[in-house]
């Protein structure tokens, strides 16, 4: 009814008229279904990603104010970050980096607690201490025990002949945040300093 009255021109209720006596078939409402469905996926695209878009809108107009911590924070997610769409990681065996990544993260944009979370890669030689390591980086990046997820202990290999022992004091340390707008912000960001643009990152 809706496409009726948009191509002649007519009122809604003129169109129902015309059409009250008509009787739809099955496949003919499935197909009705189907475009209204089609209808709102489209939508609930556009709209998601205008709020991209804004997001890294953000990004870029602070990079624009260049401030250091800023920039810092930025070029540090863009040489040890993992990019997604809507999570942002960032991974690294340094409790320095680490400390000033959480940092930039509560700084620019207020992150509570419960909207981090750590996960710890170890290996076979950090098993005794597994616990002390895990509270070390929760030291390191000042979160509580709740915010730690399911540490990763790899094994050696029978060909490693443990080469790895003890290259990696606290093995490596990972943060994830679950916000749209940290991740696109940071991509936004990222490409004002830079000075490039990367149309994938939006989608």
């Amino acid at each position: 009814m809706r496409e009726i009255e948009r191509r002649l021109g007519v009122a809604r209720s003129t169109v129902s008229l015309w059409v009250r006596e008509i009787e739809l078939t099955d496949h003919q409402r499935e197909e009705l279904q189907a475009r209204g469905a089609s209808a709102r996926t489209r939508g609930r695209r556009i709209y998601y990603r205008a709020r991209r878009r804004m997001f890294q809108d953000e990004g870029r107009e602070l990079a624009r104010k260049g401030e250091p911590p800023h920039a810092a924070g930025c070029m540090l997610f863009w040489a040890e970050g993992t990019r997604h769409r809507n999570i942002a990681q960032f991974t690294n065996s340094d409790p320095a980096m680490m400390a000033l990544f959480m940092h930039f993260l509560r700084h620019y944009f207020a992150l509570p607690d419960d909207a981090v979370s750590v996960a710890c890669n170890l290996f076979a030689d950090h098993e005794e201490r597994q616990r002390q390591i895990e509270d070390f980086w929760l030291g390191t990046v000042d979160l509580p025990r709740s915010r730690m997820t399911k540490t990763m202990v790899n094994k050696y290999s029978h060909n490693s002949k443990r080469t790895r022992k003890n290259k990696l004091p606290y093995g490596t340390c990972r943060l994830t945040v679950h916000k749209t707008q940290v991740v696109q912000h940071l991509y936004g960001a990222i490409q004002e300093y830079g000075g490039f643009d990367r149309p994938e990152w939006l989608d």
